[in-house]
């Protein structure tokens, strides 16, 4: 049961890191390094907010998994 959840958390991280990188390409590449974009309230229409809500619920499942390995002391 560990083994899998470990696959698991190893699988919803690497989703999160390219969801994250997905959304900061979009800002272009000042918003890599934390530049100002000059657009800091924009709305969210079509792709991006689908990628902005699969990342919020990849961080959700992701904490999720490691308060459960850790309960199992893993």
């Amino acid at each position: 049961m560990l083994k899998f959840l470990d696959i698991a958390l190893i699988i919803t991280s690497v989703g999160l890191i390219l969801g994250v990188i997905l959304q900061s390409k979009g800002a272009g590449l000042g918003g890599l390094t934390g530049a100002d974009t000059g657009g800091v309230f924009t709305a969210r229409r079509g792709i991006e907010r689908i990628l902005f809500w699969v990342t919020i619920s990849l961080s959700v499942i992701f904490f999720g998994l490691v308060f459960i390995i850790i309960r199992n002391g893993g």
